[in-house]
């Protein structure tokens, strides 16, 4: 489900307006509307920080002094998403190569934009140049450096990787952090734009719509198993983060990664190349803080197509794993241990 946000400001409007977005405005509504903060229980996602349509003030108190206004943000879009593409390192011939979309999404916490850049680290260190690495995501530290998480950055950027690489015998690794929610909607927000929230079904329609033959699509959110029956399928790894009807945990402002980040992206991958066995290795690993922390488990879900298991396996027999990435926030939290906030 898609839409722009409900009662905008004359400027969020003004905004839409010039960057194009106006033709979305018949998709559906989102569960979770990004000016109704959800509660921060074990079962709901976590509070985000989010705009109000009644105080101008307000808004204008979430966005830092220093970045450009946002209209400007929301203008610059486009050129932003094409230089990051132009800056992707040359496809390397004769065999398969990785994209990654890392895709943090929520711009009130800091713990999507640090599971983001570590993914922009971790792959081309531990797994060679041929790893390309994109970064779309919310915060407000970020506002220049990266795009933006939004629909249609992402839309943008799924094109530009399908024109750089062999759709066919490449491997698309997309990976979302951010909140989700119980009708497995994800929460899209960077305080006070107008952003477009993305459900199951709009995931599955995006990448439907482009040449991708091998795709490995991670979702790390609360109740992110609904993701599954939309995008499995043949030449398709699907790894969610919790069962379609569990929270995930480790958000919040005092982590400085999540549970799910921790033991699939740091430690899992750092042990191995191969997803599916960081992703076994994750779950056990999770499952042991869980019950350290009495929690509900979170249970993270895998589905594997036919076919993608042998085409990374191809695309590991051409790689040398590098040394270890270690984990550096690039916003640090107060706290340094896993929390127990559900995501």
């Amino acid at each position: 489900m898609r839409i722009a946000l409900t009662a905008l400001l004359a400027f969020a409007a003004g905004v839409l307006l010039m960057v194009g977005l106006s033709h979305h405005a018949t998709r559906g509504a989102i569960a979770v509307a990004a000016n109704q903060a959800p509660a921060a229980t074990e079962s709901a996602p976590a509070a985000a920080s989010t705009a109000s349509t009644d105080d101008d003030s307000a808004s204008n108190d979430n966005w830092p002094a220093q970045a450009p206004s946002p209209e400007q943000v929301m203008y610059s879009q486009r050129t932003m998403v094409h230089k990051a593409l132009a800056e992707l390192g040359p496809r390397t011939p004769g065999r398969p190569n990785l994209y990654v979309v890392a895709f943090g999404a929520d711009g009130g916490e800091d713990v999507f934009r640090n599971e983001a850049e570590y993914a922009a680290r971790m792959f081309p260190q531990r797994f060679g140049p041929d790893s390309h690495v994109m970064v779309l995501e919310n915060n407000p530290g970020s506002l220049e450096k990266h795009p933006l998480a939004s629909w249609s950055n992402l839309e943008e950027t799924l094109d530009g990787i399908a024109s750089l690489m062999k759709p066919d015998e490449d491997i698309l690794l997309l990976y979302l952090t951010t909140h989700g929610d119980e009708d497995h909607n994800l929460l899209v927000d960077m305080d006070p734009l107008p952003l477009d929230q993305i459900g199951a079904g709009d995931l599955s329609d995006i990448l439907a719509k482009r040449p991708f033959k091998w795709k490995v699509v991670v979702v790390n959110a609360c109740y992110s198993g609904g993701f599954v029956p939309s995008l499995q399928g043949a030449g398709t790894l699907v790894i969610t983060a919790a069962r379609s009807d569990r929270s995930s945990f480790g958000c919040g402002s005092d982590s400085d990664i999540t549970y799910f980040g921790h033991a699939w992206l740091v430690d899992g991958l750092n042990r191995t190349p191969d997803f599916m066995e960081a992703f076994r290795q994750a779950s056990a690993e999770i499952s042991q803080w869980e019950t350290r922390d009495k929690l509900t488990p979170s249970e993270p879900q895998m589905s594997v197509g036919s076919g993608i298991a042998e085409q990374l396996a191809l695309w590991r027999k051409h790689i040398t794993p590098g040394p270890v990435v270690a984990f550096k926030p690039a916003s640090p939290a107060s706290v340094l241990d896993r929390p127990s906030a559900s995501h």
